[in-house]
């Protein structure tokens, strides 16, 4: 285990994040808030631990995929509990497990919240609140890959650890350009929707905001209603651009490139388009009102289940009081999730698709056992191990969720409200139903719960694994093993210990 490598790391993921810090200081000056000062200190703080961490470069870069996991998860944790400070500094969240839920919860792009009254905050803490989504959308190791380049093998290592779906590819020969590309995509699609609010009314501070929660498909909002207060005409951008920021951003990049008959081919995005549409037509029928325009009825399916499935989070309406059926569609969508690179949550499109695909081989085999039969996606065949590593994603899921589920329980919550409440977390959506509903929060939950939903929330985020291989006692035992190994090296050379 290259120790040094992962704190060199850390180090610079601190850099950043107090660099990032200075929008809400900038947001302080312009409103002139004094919680700005808070916002200040913690920069001080990031730069301070940062500085510590990245004053050396390592001797040996070398870095491969145990060091990736390691350096990835301790990455966004470090960066969660530096990124709540400022709320606790400001006490505008005192307790430090509330304000690591609501950080962990923004850079995870969950969108759960633990505030009874969002416009009470201040104007930075709400733009810091948003800004965390951004941040944690493309994911801020994408952005170090972009910005500073490494070696010795550490670029595709964290991408692949950091990056959500089922597999990670360079859109181009070097990685570090390909995280270029992504950040200008991402960028671009962010001010694309920012001008857009603008020009449908929505005031310069919002617009921003809601453009964040929006791109990186977290959902916090600057209003205790969410987007529900504004005009059908927002509503609609906020809804495309959900849809758009769920897409896998490969596709964007072969747009770019002028393949628009190879974008167009993606089958996962069809996918993914067709059950929107599917379910969308679905609860529009289940909830039509007849004292709404049917334009009003369609605008509300379409934003909740682009909301749901894209794991953004925003409400226009209280979808707990929908009938049962809307409900549990909405609840399936939860689980379902977005597309596989892109900044949406969720198991994913591509594994439903690759997992249902292997369910039909496994019937016609039945049938026909002499047969031999290959599973295409993407126009291309799927090998055993995919296969595999979709079956252990799918059983791993069941584990944790099923572990969280009865740790959350203790709470004695109704079922729907425990449920939901995990399902939320995990699959970083935000609200759920009953307590944690549209209109709810999770203030209610204890720490130790609170605490079992920022590893739920991590875990979602990082696709399980890197998370979990920080309690992984072999991953440990190596490390001590290597670690020794490099001493006695040391040792036998000269050195000293």
């Amino acid at each position: 285990m290259n120790i040094a490598s992962i704190a060199y790391i850390l180090g610079w993921i601190l850099n950043i994040e107090a660099a990032f810090m200075l929008l809400p200081v900038g947001a302080s000056v312009i409103y002139r808030e004094t919680e700005g000062v808070c916002y200040g200190a913690a920069i001080v703080l990031c730069l301070l631990c940062g500085f510590l961490l990245t004053h050396r470069r390592p001797r040996n870069p070398s870095f491969y995929a145990r060091e990736g996991f390691v350096a990835t998860s301790l990455g966004w944790i470090v960066m969660s509990v530096f990124g709540c400070l400022p709320f606790v500094f400001t006490g505008e969240i005192p307790s430090f497990v509330d304000a690591l839920f609501e950080t962990v919860s923004g850079f995870t792009t969950t969108g759960a919240s633990i505030l009874p009254d969002v416009e009470a905050m201040s104007r930075c803490s709400l733009l810091w609140r948003s800004f965390t989504h951004w941040i944690g959308g493309m994911g801020v190791l994408v952005f170090l890959l972009a910005v500073l380049p490494m070696v010795g093998g550490t670029n595709m290592h964290l991408m692949r650890a950091e990056s959500p779906g089922p597999s990670v590819g360079k859109l181009v020969p070097k990685v570090r350009y390909t995280a270029q590309i992504l950040y200008r995509v991402y960028l671009a699609l962010t001010a694309m929707e920012f001008l857009l609010l603008l020009v449908c009314g929505m005031s310069a501070f919002e617009a921003l905001c809601t453009a964040f929660g929006t791109a990186g498909t977290g959902g916090f909002g600057v209003k205790s209603d969410s987007i529900a207060g504004y005009s059908p005409a927002i509503q609609w951008v906020v809804t495309i651009f959900m849809i758009v920021f769920g897409v896998n951003f490969n596709v964007y990049f072969l747009i770019l490139m002028g393949k628009l008959r190879q974008a167009a081919r993606c089958e996962e995005m069809r996918w993914y388009l067709g059950i929107i549409a599917c379910a969308t037509l679905l609860i529009f029928a289940n909830t039509y009102d007849l004292a709404l325009t049917a334009e009003n009825n369609l605008r509300n399916a379409a934003f909740q289940v682009a909301s749901i499935i894209t794991t953004t989070g925003f409400a226009t309406v209280d979808f707990d009081l929908w009938p049962e059926f809307s409900r549990l569609i909405l609840v399936l969508l939860m689980f379902v999730g977005a597309c596989a690179g892109s900044t949406g949550g969720g198991l994913k499109v591509s594994r439903w698709v690759i997992a249902g695909k292997s369910v039909a081989r496994g019937l016609a085999s039945a049938l026909h056992p002499r047969s031999v039969r290959r599973i295409h996606f993407e126009e291309k065949d799927v090998d055993d191990d995919t296969l595999s590593n979709v079956c252990l994603y799918f059983i791993v899921v069941i584990f944790v969720f099923t572990a969280s589920l009865m740790l959350v329980s203790l709470e004695n919550k109704d079922l729907v409200s425990t449920f939901t409440a995990v399902a939320a977390t995990f699959n970083n959506i935000g609200p759920g139903l009953g307590v944690v509903g549209p209109t709810q929060n999770f203030a209610s939950f204890s720490p130790l719960s609170k605490l079992v939903l920022i590893v739920d929330m991590l875990a979602g985020r990082l696709e399980l694994f890197p998370l979990l291989m920080l309690f992984y006692p072999p991953l440990w035992r190596e490390a001590k093993s290597d670690f020794d190994r490099r001493r006695r090296r040391r040792a036998s050379a000269g050195l000293g210990e």
